[in-house]
């Protein structure tokens, strides 16, 4: 490989011989091109086929990646999806420590599942949406408002029912990046397990609003 590469271009190449090897042809997604300021046009997947005759596009799962159970839990995608998650189990357990009901130890654990598994930008608001239909309304209501809140008690809110809910994912978040606490995620199982509404079909697979977004974990590289 090239020595005189960009970082980005010698992970790019390396990707191209991976799917040549793989039979298969990864196109990145248009956000992720846009996240590298690359505003190129996308790979034509016609021509790449045309030059090398046994790769196909990725249309199923993706081989690079672990996989994922037939009917995937929430507990599934904390193995096998999502990031690095010390920061939410830390959450987690201070909301226990401070005695707060299981459903705000679990917007706790929830409140960043954006960040670690889909979309950075306007997380809240995406974390909120992937989980909506899931947990209570007032889980959803304080995720989605935490991202405001982590930073300023925004008026507009102060007024709301839910207002402190949403306020205590910010004081148990602030205090949860300590690199010397390991949290295991089994302590949660059955809060998870009581206050989150699994899916019998598995998530991404129920015909839900947003199964697509947790299909969209399963599969990042799935070409439609």
């Amino acid at each position: 490989m090239n020595d005189t590469m960009t970082l980005s271009q010698r992970a790019d190449a390396l990707e191209e011989k991976m799917s040549r090897e793989l039979d298969y042809i990864v196109i990145k997604s248009r956000l992720y091109s846009m996240a590298e300021g690359d505003m190129s046009p996308a790979p034509n997947a016609g021509a790449l086929m045309k030059d090398n005759p046994n790769a196909r596009v990725l249309m199923g799962d993706d081989p690079r990646l672990p996989a994922m159970p037939e009917k995937p839990t929430l507990v599934d995608f904390f193995k096998y999806r999502f990031g690095p998650c010390m920061h939410l189990l830390q959450s987690a357990r201070h909301a226990v420590k401070a005695d707060l009901p299981e459903k705000m130890v679990l917007a706790c654990l929830l409140h960043d599942i954006s960040t670690i598994g889909f979309i950075r930008g306007d997380h809240g608001y995406w974390g909120a949406q992937l989980v909506e239909p899931y947990v209570d309304e007032e889980v959803t209501w304080a995720i989605r408002a935490h991202q405001v809140l982590r930073f300023y008690p925004d008026k507009l809110m102060r007024n709301h029912k839910w207002y402190m809910s949403g306020r205590q994912i910010t004081v148990h978040d602030i205090y949860s990046f300590d690199p010397n606490v390991h949290v295991e995620l089994e302590e949660f199982t059955d809060i998870i397990g009581r206050n989150f509404r699994q899916p019998e079909q598995g998530l991404g697979f129920d015909n839900s609003p947003v199964a697509h977004m947790w299909r969209a974990m399963i599969r990042p590289a799935k070409y439609l």
